[in-house]
């Protein structure tokens, strides 16, 4: 299998409702020489959750064979959902949470689960904004993207 490192991030500027962005970066072997693969993507009227989870689905639909891969993620409602078991709980339970209230970001989840079936995906939550050189690229990257003027429409928003 392929081993993927994959630093991932999502920004909202004015969260909730406001322009967003996310950012991933890929870095892998292939044939002994790395290589890196980067991409962002604007949302013109979004929340900083959802482009934290739309962020790691555009790194996996990057990845075409099943891989090893390792994803580094500042979100700790990213990481936690998943490592805890949230989501598929959420699922289970027709995405009601434990406090009875409806899960958010359904869509997305439901985007998100089958890809993660397809690969052997570890989290590890990274503090923001603390040094990490590639969470720090991938930041900048999803910035860049919001100030790209290049806005989508996000249809599943309100």
């Amino acid at each position: 299998m392929n081993e993927i490192i994959m630093y991932t991030d999502g920004s909202c500027l004015k969260n909730p409702d406001g322009p967003g962005g996310c950012a991933v970066i890929l870095l892998y072997d292939k044939n002994g020489k790395p290589y890196e693969k980067r991409k962002s993507i604007p949302n013109e009227s979004t929340t900083n959750n959802k482009m934290e989870i739309m962020a790691v689905i555009t790194g996996l639909q990057m990845v075409l064979e099943p891989s090893d891969i390792k994803i580094y993620s500042d979100s700790k409602y990213v990481v936690d959902s998943i490592t805890k078991g949230w989501v598929q709980k959420w699922k289970k339970n027709n995405w009601v949470k434990s406090d009875k209230k409806k899960a958010l970001n359904i869509d997305l989840w439901e985007r998100l689960l089958p890809l993660l079936e397809k690969h052997n995906v570890n989290f590890v939550w990274v503090k923001g904004h603390a040094d990490t050189v590639e969470n720090e690229r991938c930041d900048f990257l999803a910035r860049e993207a919001i100030a790209s003027g290049n806005l989508l429409d996000d249809v599943n928003y309100k």
